[in-house]
């Protein structure tokens, strides 16, 4: 398939999520973006800025490394690297968005939310992602999505962020055995 999204369209997808998230929740207050690492929290960082621009204020955002609450952590390294959670904030009685690169089997969102619920108890749970891939294994829906992108499950949907790879792009593209 190739490249489906470059900087330019990520751009303005963030742009009309975030003015979506304006307007799903009548304004920001009360909301906190928790990006899920390693691109969703700078994503959420992104969102952030954008809703600043929208609406003049800061918005709170954290940041979840769900690597201990994988249901296949066994299955993906002997010896996984843990990155730092960090949510400022105490999130009680919050509308939390969690933010993510790629919605694909729910797993990743239902690890999210297990790791939120150990900080507290918000009032509402919200889900963005850039790239919705279908093949759902789990009741696990986005409430914000990017880009639908219909895919084989033999294909990896790749989001590349400047911050991490140099530039912006969505690429989708053959698994190799």
């Amino acid at each position: 398939m190739g490249k489906i999204m470059d900087e330019l369209s990520i751009k303005r997808v963030l742009k009309r999520m975030a003015h979506e998230i304006v307007e799903k929740n009548s304004g920001i207050d009360n909301l906190i973006l928790v990006g899920i690492q390693r691109r969703g929290d700078i994503l959420a960082g992104r969102i952030a800025g954008l809703l600043k621009e929208i609406e003049g204020k800061e918005v709170t955002t954290g940041k979840l490394d769900i690597t201990l609450y994988r249901d296949d952590l066994s299955s993906i390294a002997n010896q996984p690297i843990i990155h730092k959670t960090d949510i400022p904030v105490n999130i009680d009685d919050k509308t939390i968005i969690l933010v993510d690169d790629v919605l694909f089997t729910g797993r990743t969102i239902r690890a999210a939310l297990d790791e939120l619920i150990d900080f507290g108890r918000p009032k509402r749970i919200q889900v963005a992602v850039l790239v919705d891939r279908g093949h759902r294994e789990l009741p696990i829906r986005a409430d914000y999505v990017g880009k639908n992108i219909p895919t084989a499950k033999d294909e990896l949907v790749d989001v590349h962020v400047k911050e991490l790879d140099g530039g912006d792009e969505v690429i989708v593209e053959k698994r190799v055995k």
